[in-house]
């Protein structure tokens, strides 16, 4: 069975950097469209940043120009490369993965991602 495990949270300062990294055991990256959600206490998951089996990428407004999603097929790892990270980035954030047959689609509902890893903590203090 398919485990998306995570790494790289942590507690950082505002205007400081994390990388976070998700690697699906069992399978690889051309299996699946990849994503990462966060989720705030008392406030509901949302969609941060997903790429494609194709590479197609796409980010929330509330991240673009400071975060970067990426993946590296020979290490079979996805990153979430977070810069000048605020307050409200503060959540648990979680990979996650939806079939493949989704890539392409100009829109991929948040109930396809059918997979995802146990979450890892971000925590940014003003």
């Amino acid at each position: 069975q398919v485990q998306l495990v995570e790494s790289g949270g942590g507690s950082v300062q505002s205007g400081g950097s994390l990388r976070l990294s998700c690697a699906p055991s069992g399978s690889t990256f051309s299996d699946y469209c990849m994503a990462w959600f966060r989720q705030a206490p008392g406030k509901e998951r949302e969609l941060v940043a997903s790429i494609d089996s194709i590479g197609n990428k796409r980010y929330a407004d509330s991240v673009k120009g400071r975060f970067t999603i990426s993946q590296d097929n020979d290490k079979n790892t996805l990153y979430l490369q977070m810069n000048s990270l605020k307050a409200e980035d503060t959540a648990m954030y979680y990979c996650a993965a939806a079939s493949a047959l989704w890539s392409g689609a100009s829109y991929i509902p948040d109930n396809a991602y059918n997979l995802w890893g146990q979450g890892t903590q971000v925590t940014v203090s003003s």
